[in-house]
C-alpha cells in the first residue's frame, strides 16, 4: 500500500469513474485499476462496486476513503508548512473561484498580494459546484474556496466576507427602470426572468428568499454567470435578478449606459465568503491571501457606502431646488 495508491483511490471515489481519473492523471485505465486492486489485496475486502455508469465505494471503501483523504490532507499541509519554514515567503495558494469572482471581488487584492508576496505561486481553479469545492478542500487539493455561504458542512469552516443585496436588472427603456425599488412579493409574480445557473448556490438562495415571500420565479432564458445575465438585460432580452456585486453601478443611483439596477429590499441578501478545511491549519501564504481579500472588500464597502451617501445628499438638495 503506497501513498500513490491511496491518492488514486480517493480520486476514483470522488469522480465515480476509473476512466476520468486516468485522463486526469495522463495514464491508462488499467494503471488506475491496479492501484485499487493492490489496496483490495492488502485489505482483503472489496473497495469499489462496479455499476453501469461508473463505480461507487463499498462500505469498506467509504471507510478507507475517509481515513485516506484526511491523512493525505494532513500530510500535504505538513509538507507545505515545512516548505514555508525553509523558503520563507515562497509557497503556493490554490483558490477555487471563477473569472467573475476574481474580477469583481478580488482583482485589487490579487495585484496587492503579488506585490507583497512575489515568490508565492497563485493558482485559481474553476470548480463546477460547491460540493466539488468542499471535496477538494477536504482532500487537500485546494486551500481556499470563494463560495456562496450555506448550511454547515462537516469538516469545512465557512467565513462570511460580504452580503450582497439583490437587484432587478433591466434595460433603460423598461417600464420598471425609473422605479426607486421593486417589491419582490408583488412585482415579480408575473415577470419572466433570465435564470441564474439552476444548480448554483446563489440560485438556490434566491429561490429560498423568494419562497419566504410566497413568490415562485418564472424564467424563459438561462445563463451560466451573472455577467451574462446583466449583458442580456442591458440588451433588452429580458430582466434578471442578480446580486449587487462590486463594480456594478449603485442600485437606484446614476444611470450607466442602457442598464438600470433597481433594489429589491425585501429579499434576504446573498452571503458570500471563504470556505476552508481549518483556519488554524491554513498555510501562512493562504491565510495572508484570504485576509487581504477580506480587507480590500471591507475598504471597498466603506468607500461605496460613503459615495452612496454623498449621492443621496446631493440628490436631496436637487429635489429641494426643483
Amino acid at each position: 500500500m503506497t501513498l500513490d495508491d491511496l491518492r488514486v483511490f480517493v480520486a476514483v471515489c470522488r469522480a465515480g469513474s476509473l476512466s476520468s481519473v486516468a485522463r486526469e492523471l495522463g495514464c491508462t485505465q488499467s494503471a488506475v485499476s491496479q492501484h485499487v486492486k493492490r489496496l483490495e489485496r492488502e485489505t482483503g475486502v472489496a473497495l469499489l462496486e462496479r455499476q453501469p455508469r461508473g463505480v461507487v465505494p463499498t462500505r469498506a471503501g467509504r471507510m478507507l476513503e475517509t481515513a485516506a483523504a484526511e491523512g493525505i490532507s494532513g500530510l500535504d499541509l505538513a509538507i507545505r508548512q515545512l516548505r514555508d519554514l525553509v523558503d520563507g515567503e515562497s509557497g503556493y495558494v490554490r483558490v477555487a473561484t471563477g473569472a467573475t469572482s476574481v474580477r469583481h471581488f478580488m482583482s485589487e487584492a490579487v495585484v496587492a498580494y503579488r506585490r507583497r508576496h512575489p515568490k508565492v505561486s497563485l493558482e485559481f481553479r474553476t470548480v463546477s459546484s460547491g460540493r466539488g469545492s468542499f471535496d477538494a478542500l477536504a482532500d487537500g487539493t485546494l486551500d481556499l474556496a470563494w463560495i456562496t455561504l450555506g448550511p454547515p458542512v462537516r469538516g469545512i469552516e465557512q467565513r462570511p466576507v460580504v452580503e450582497l443585496p439583490w437587484v432587478l436588472a433591466v434595460r433603460a427603456d423598461d417600464p420598471l427602470a425609473e422605479r426607486p425599488y421593486v417589491d419582490a412579493g408583488a412585482d415579480l409574480r408575473d415577470v419572466r426572468l433570465i435564470r441564474l445557473p439552476p444548480n448554483s448556490a446563489s440560485a438556490a438562495h434566491l429561490d429560498a428568499a423568494c419562497a419566504e415571500l410566497g413568490v415562485r420565479l418564472a424564467h424563459d432564458t438561462s445563463v451560466a454567470d451573472w455577467d451574462t445575465a446583466l449583458l442580456l438585460a442591458e440588451l433588452g432580452v429580458g430582466r434578471a435578478v442578480v446580486p449587487a456585486f462590486p463594480g456594478l453601478p449603485a442600485p437606484g443611483g446614476e444611470a450607466e449606459g442602457d442598464l438600470r439596477l433597481i433594489p429589491l429590499p425585501a429579499l434576504r441578501p446573498l452571503p458570500v465568503g471563504w470556505a476552508v478545511r481549518r483556519w488554524d491549519a491554513l498555510s501562512p501564504p493562504a491565510r495572508a491571501f484570504a485576509d487581504l481579500v477580506e480587507s480590500h472588500r471591507r475598504g471597498a464597502r466603506d468607500a461605496d457606502g460613503h459615495r452612496r451617501g454623498a449621492r443621496g445628499s446631493n440628490g436631496h438638495r436637487r429635489r429641494e431646488r426643483g
